[in-house]
Parts: structure tokens; sequence; C-alpha cells
């Protein structure tokens, strides 16, 4: 009946020839932002070229939003492919990159609430539409008139005219079109686009799996007896935890590594710890609702159907198409040289924790959750270095103005807390970003420190708009986004050195956004091959431990005084300590995800994760740092899948690029940091990544750079 009466209304105004009949039409039948009145359609007003404005943002706005968006830019998609004019870079590439200005900026919001702000009615929306906006890509490469025009500008001799930036731009266009599928036949493109679509909604759906597992457990502390060895200010964390999720005990700690692994290390409850490690390791495999298994078989399953379709023998093949390491073998050569001399140190520091548990009368032999708990023994013992000593220093404002510092003296970078711009949580705070000599804005930068409920776990950091200067000198919008514990309201913030280390590594991404200075957003800042996007924030946790950042903002949280010259001491000292743990961890999971995509039959997660740990000879005393039905960094996206190797091999890089510093005049030498700014830092992809660093180092990156950082033995 209300369709009737819509109906009906509508002809009697367009009877009377009513001012706004066409206006109603719209409304009620075309659907324009009339009907839509979306505040997620409005460009971003204010200053810095405009900010998004998360207060007037809604959650039912999404929907409408981006199918109009979408069905903008594929118009605009289909105006430069049915261009009657001859193909130039202005009418085609520049024009590409133009297009889809309002999806670029919704798609901005539609993930910081995906990432930040997950709820139930949101994941209605973004289980809708993951494939929709997956499609767009497939529409787009998958557009065979857009890519002849694209094939003819880059196998043209317009091509000698363009500049070194353009050339660059074009020959991403064009591998990238070739690499998705451009040159396929009509059956086989529609194959790999069904594909594509259907991995979107699977990666949604394991992201939103995984994130209930963190959200719906914790470990429950009920008597005085369970908070036994724990910090003080980790107490309170988790008296405060428990209250704001309304439980009747004395605290609780939740399901992410930010409060599983101090618990992990501090706590003399070893029943506990088992728990606590036990959910933290069956994340998304505990056979309920939210097990993640059978989604990832069918995502792996559906890899290797994409990548044959594409002419490639797996996974693993394409993925490495557009990286630096280009050929999976590289990447296994390179695990190997590093995983013998990490078991071995592992096996003497276990050696260590098992004489202190025999001495102390223990009668078992050191699990996994015993391993973080005794390390920390075994280093207050051998370097007298105690990790809470060391925290009561590391208050989290205090070592974000570390930060600021530290990109000041490298990069001549300021920073201004703004109080005006809107933010999406009460947690996040705002930051210009300015070239000091000329007090000229260069970015934005946004802070989301603090774990909640809706948030996922881990740490990152958010391009949310991307430099360029297309269209005048548009400012970069990033963010940096962690899960330290808040804690009560009048308390300072103390995290880990690991935490510190990690907040250190994610302004490094930060940083590579901010000082970009290029002409493309698709070769903006981070935009660089996954395998080399983690050396700049890898090399930033080398400032961390610098006495120029320690003396200056390590301050203790309730006398103020600065951590003494002995404490620096044998910080230096112990900086190699449980290095072989660290590698094993993370070079574990490696391994595994590059198996994973090099075959090309189903799997079963459990067998597949045993077997190649026994092949590698895992150390019974470590569990992978993902293990499969948790590893969001492969199953959540294609972003890292065959690609988790990158942060061994970005460490190579960065290892090798920190000895730049150290032949100089050390850490803060200002000639390596203004170099490391004019050929890494702000010419984003402009150029090859190998020639790029390059021409920063004056040479290849050097694998035993890494075995000197981390006191291996290197194989003459």
């Amino acid at each position: 009946m209300k369709f009737a009466f819509d109906w009906l209304f509508l002809r009697f105004c367009c009877f009377f020839k009513l001012k706004f009949c066409t206006d109603l039409i719209n409304v009620f039948v075309m659907k324009t932002p009339i009907e839509l009145d979306n505040s997620l359609l409005k460009s971003w007003s204010g200053p810095y070229g405009g900010v998004p404005d998360f207060t007037a943002y809604k959650v039912p706005d999404f929907q409408p939003a981006i199918e109009f968006s979408i069905k903008e830019k594929l118009e605009e998609i289909e105006a430069i492919a049915n261009n009657p004019e001859k193909p130039t870079f202005e009418n085609t590439i520049e024009a590409l990159e133009l297009s889809g200005e309002k999806l670029d900026r919704i798609h901005a919001v539609y993930g910081i609430y995906r990432s930040n702000l997950s709820t139930p009615e949101f994941n209605e929306v973004d289980t809708e539409m993951s494939p929709k906006l997956a499609e767009i890509n497939d529409k787009l490469y998958q557009n065979d008139k857009l890519f002849a025009r694209i094939e003819t500008l880059y196998k043209s001799d317009e091509k000698k005219n363009l500049t070194k930036e353009q050339r660059r731009l074009l020959w991403l266009y064009y591998s990238d079109f070739v690499r998705e599928g451009a040159e396929l036949t009509g059956a086989d493109k529609d194959k790999v686009a069904k594909i594509n679509q259907e991995l979107a909604g699977l990666f949604t759906a394991f992201s939103q799996k995984l994130l209930a597992e963190e959200n719906n457990q914790y470990i429950e502390l009920s008597a005085e007896a369970d908070f036994d060895g724990l910090p003080e200010e980790f107490k309170n964390a988790a008296i405060a935890e428990a209250k704001e999720r309304n439980l009747n005990v004395l605290g609780c700690i939740g399901n992410t590594r930010s409060s599983i692994e101090p618990f992990l290390t501090f706590s003399n409850r070893r029943n506990l710890r088992e728990k606590a490690f036990d959910i933290f390791v069956k994340r998304g495999d505990n056979k309920n609702e939210n097990d993640t298994n059978e989604i990832l078989v069918f995502i792996l399953r559906l890899r290797a159907e994409k990548a044959k379709i594409l002419g490639f023998k797996n996974f693993a093949e394409w993925s490495l198409s557009n990286k630096m390491a280009k050929d999976p073998q590289k990447t296994l050569d390179l695990m190997n040289s590093v995983w013998k001399p990490a078991v071995e140190k592992v096996k003497n520091d276990v050696l260590a924790m098992q004489e202190m548990v025999n001495n102390e009368g223990g009668d078992f032999k050191i699990q996994p959750w015993d391993y973080r708990f005794y390390a920390e023994k075994v280093r207050k013992a051998q370097y007298d270095l105690d990790q809470n000593e060391i925290k009561k220093y590391l208050q989290l404002e205090n070592l974000r103005e570390g930060m600021f510092w530290t990109a000041g003296e490298l990069f001549d970078l300021g920073f201004k807390q703004l109080f005006d711009v809107p933010v999406y949580h009460s947690d996040v705070r705002v930051w210009e970003v300015n070239n000091k000599k000329t007090g000229e804005p260069i970015g934005l930068w946004y802070f989301d420190p603090y774990a909640r409920v809706g948030k996922r776990s881990g740490a990152w950091m958010n391009s949310h708009r991307d430099q360029q200067k297309i269209k005048g000198n548009v400012l970069p919008i990033v963010s940096n986004n962690c899960n330290f514990i808040k804690g009560n309201s009048d308390e300072a913030v103390l995290i880990s050195w690991d935490d510190a280390t990690t907040l250190f590594h994610e302004f490094g991404h930060a940083l590579h956004g901010l000082c970009s200075n290029v002409t493309y957003p698709s070769l903006s800042g981070t935009s660089v091959a996954r395998d080399y996007v983690e050396f700049p924030s890898q090399l930033l946790e080398h400032w961390l431990a610098t006495p120029e950042v320690l003396n200056k903002f390590a301050l203790h949280y309730k006398t103020n005084e600065p951590l003494s010259q002995s404490l620096v001491e044998r910080i230096g000292k112990a900086a190699n300590f449980n290095e072989g743990f660290a590698t094993v961890e993370t070079i574990s999971s490696s391994f595994v995800d590059m198996k994973l995509h090099l075959t090309t039959e189903t799997v079963d997660p459990h067998a597949f994760e045993k077997k190649v740990l026994s092949e590698i000879n895992m150390p019974s005393e470590i569990v992978m740092r993902h293990r499969i039905p948790q590893f969001a960094h492969i199953f959540s996206s294609d972003g890292y899948a065959a690609g988790y190797y990158s942060y061994l091999w970005a460490d190579v890089i960065n290892a090798d690029a920190y000895e730049a510093f150290l032949e100089g005049y050390g850490p803060f030498d200002k000639n390596v940091s203004e170099r490391l700014y004019k050929t890494v830092l702000s010419v984003g992809n402009t150029i090859d990544n190998e020639e790029m660093y390059e021409n920063f180092r004056g040479h290849a990156p050097k694998s035993d750079a890494l075995m000197r950082a981390r006191n291996f033995p290197i194989e003459s």
C-alpha cells in the first residue's frame, strides 16, 4: 500500500507541475544524494584541505553512500574507457588517478569503523558491502577498452616524453592490469571476478569471527592470589577491565596480545598462565560459531584456483610477482639462513630457564606458557635487568613525545595538538605535523592508543588520505592505532619495552606516509612493495634504545627521574637477549604462510601446521606468533598472504640501513637522515624499490648486517 500511495502522490505532483516534481521523482525512484541526504557523501570540510566529520556519520548511512559512490566511480571509469580521443597520459592515467574521490573518502571512514568501531550493526553492513567493494576492481581491471588505452600508451613512443614519475605510474597501471587478468578471455575473467568477490566476503567473515573471539573471551581473576606477581599498574588495569565488562570478579585479562603477553611474563600463577596462553593461541579454533578453520580452507582453495587461472603455479608465485623478492624460493632461503642460528639460541636460552626451574625445585619441563616468565627471570639474573623496573619509566605519553622529538631531530618535523578536529572516539587525539623550518603543515596524525571492545587487536598504521599534487597540494592524513591497556584515568599508562618498540615501529609507517612528496596518489607514501614497506617502520625502532631518547623521555612515573646511566647501559647490553625467541616465533609463521600458499591441495589446518613445524624442527617451548586459525595478516585480506616473510626481508634492509648511521656520526647523523628522507621517505613508489634503497645506501642490502644485529653467527 505504501508504494501505491507514493506513486499516486508523485503523479499528483507532476500533474500540477509542482516545482519540486523532479526532486521528488529522484527521491522516490532515482536514489540520488537528495534521497540519501547522507553526510558520508559530502566533501570533507575545514582546515588542512578538509577532515572527516565523525560527528555526522551513522552506520545506516554506509550502504547507500557506498552504493552511490560505486556507481559514480564506475561511470567515471566508463567515460575514460570510451573517450573517443587518442589515449594520452592526461586523459587516461591521470584521469584514473582522479576518479572515485568520493568513494575513497567513504572507504577511508568505512575502514576506520571496520577496525576501530565494529558493532553487530556495522558487521551486517560490512558483510553485504565487502563483495561489492571488491567488484569495483574487477570491473576496472577487466575493462577491455580501458586496458587497450593503457596498453597503447605503455607501448607507444609518447612514454619517452613522460617524467620518470609518470613512467613509473604508467608501468604500475599496466603491470597491475596484466597481473589481475586483463589479458584473460571472457570466461576466465568472469571466474576471477567471482573468486575475488567470494574472497572479500570470506575475509570479512574471518575478521568478524576472530574479533568476536577476542571480545568475548577473558581470564577471570577471582581472588587476591590471582594477582600474584603482576605489576601494580597492570593489576589496576585488570581491575578496571572487569568493571568495564560489568563482571562480578576482582579483575580480568582480555584476550589481546597487549594483555596476555604481560600476564604470561609476570604472573606467578602457573595454572592461570596456562589458561591465558590457551585462550590466546586457540582464538578461532574452538569448534564454536566463531571457528575460522572452514573459512580459511575455502580462502586457500580460492586463491590457488585464482592463481592457476592467472597463469601461475600457485598463489605464492602470483603474490610475489610484484614484490622485491619475486621468487618464493628466495624467501625460503632467507628464512632458512636465519632459522638455524635462531633455534640454537633458543636451545641455549631454554637450558638456562630449565636450570632455574630445577633450582627452584620445579618438576616440570619449560612449556610455552612458561617461556616469557622464565625468560624474564633469566634476563634479570644475567643482566640485572627487570622489565618491571624498565616499565616504570615507559610512560606512553612521554614516549609519544619522544617519537615527536626523534622525528624533529631526524627530519625537522614539528607537532602541534589540535582540539577542534572531529574524532570517532574520545580516546583519539589529533596533531598537525609541520616543517619546523618553515612552519608549513605537511599532514595530520591521528592517535588511537587504547584497547576496547569492537577494536581489532594488534597495532597498525592507516592512511585516510594519501598525499598528492594533481589537484593542488593535498596533505596526508594518517593514524596510528594500538591496543594498550588504559587503566585508571588518574594513572600514567605504562607500557612494556616490546610495546614501546611497536609504538616506534608504527610511527615509522606514519612518517613514511607523512613525509611523502609525490604527484600521484597511487605512488604516495607507503604504496611500495609489501616486502619493502616494513623497512622504514622497523628502522625507526632503533631510536627507542638510543641514550638520547631514553635520557630525555624515559622518566619514572612517580618521581619523574630519568633512567640511571647504569640502567641505560644494562638495556644496551641486553639488547639481543631473547632474540632467538622473537626470531623463531616470527619466522615459523612465515614458513607456514609461504608453504600454505605454495600448495595447491586442500589442507587440514591442524595437520598442515603440525607437519610444517615438524619439518623445520620447531622448538616445543615456543608456538608460532600467529597460528593458522587466527592468522589475520593472511586471512583478513590478501595483503600479507604469502607475504609474512616481509618482516624478515625488510629487517635485512633495516639492519643494513642502520649501519649507515653507525658508520657515520651515530643515530642522529643529520647527513644520513637527510639522505634517508630524500631517497626513501619522500619518494613513495616513484622509482623501483631496489634502486631506491641503493640510492640511499650505495649498495644492495646485505644480510650479514641482520646477523650482526641479532648477534647470530655469520657463516663464512
